[in-house]
């Protein structure tokens, strides 16, 4: 059997579980970190809970994927998690859901193990959804996620600072109410709602317009020019607004 031959039907098995997402689908990518809590606790030893090196690391990871060669439109990330929202006409790969968890995973690693200096990995998951609703409430679902981790972590950290162990911490909180959190919080002196935004609501990143003032020498007047720049949004707003956001943000990427 020729190369040709052999190269012709070994395809045939490579490809067999190859799916691609309809052209007509919006494209979502989730990457979540593999062992991140073992990576920032114990070997990186990072604060808990919440380090604002994590978080920037994280945002820069975000920034990579939307400027490595697809046509991202808005990014989202919240503790370990990435979610990237596609644009409309993107046809990255044909739209082959194994080329686009491999590529973007191998890229997420890869920036964010050069930022910390030590190995980390993320794995990642293609969603589809079929309209613009289904894309704003998936959003607005990963905050509401964001908001909830964000509540328990606090009162977690807050009772394993007090020194309580592992399970005695998890126990105390099990099947507790946002109140009874909250006021856990409280009366340790912590007021939740005067937490940063982005630790409850997760961050944003997507391009924005920024003004640039200049000057024309010809004409002696003053320019005024438009640049789009990635923008990082770490005050994000909640439920209808962040809808309005969001469905903004992909009108302005459509222009």
């Amino acid at each position: 059997m020729n190369f040709d031959e052999l190269d012709k039907k070994m395809r045939i098995y490579e490809q067999s579980i190859d799916q691609c997402i309809l052209p007509d689908m919006y494209l979502v990518a989730r990457l979540d970190g593999r062992s991140f809590s073992r990576l920032t606790k114990e070997v990186c030893n990072f604060e808990a809970p919440f380090d604002v090196r994590f978080r920037d690391m994280m945002v820069n990871t975000v920034k990579q994927l939307i400027d490595c060669g697809f046509r991202v439109v808005y990014g989202f990330t919240e503790s370990d998690e990435i979610s990237l929202l596609f644009h409309p006409e993107d046809n990255s790969f044909g739209r082959k859901v194994r080329k686009l968890n491999t590529t973007l995973a191998g890229e997420a690693s890869a920036a964010f193990s050069l930022k910390l200096g030590h190995v980390a990995t993320f794995d990642c998951r293609i969603i589809p959804l079929p309209n613009l609703k289904r894309v704003t409430d998936y959003f607005l679902w990963r905050q509401e996620d964001s908001h909830r981790n964000s509540l328990n972590a606090w009162c977690y950290w807050t009772l394993r600072k007090e020194g309580l162990s592992k399970s005695q911490a998890t126990a105390m909180l099990s099947g507790k109410n946002i109140e009874y959190k909250n006021e856990l919080l409280f009366q340790r002196g912590i007021n939740y709602n005067d937490l940063p935004l982005w630790q409850k609501r997760g961050i944003g990143v997507y391009y924005k317009d920024f003004a640039k003032s200049g000057f024309n020498p010809i004409t002696g007047t003053k320019t005024e020019t438009y640049r789009r720049k990635l923008y990082t949004d770490m005050e994000l707003p909640l439920r209808t607004e962040y809808r309005k956001l969001i469905l903004n943000i992909i009108k302005e990427a459509k222009i």
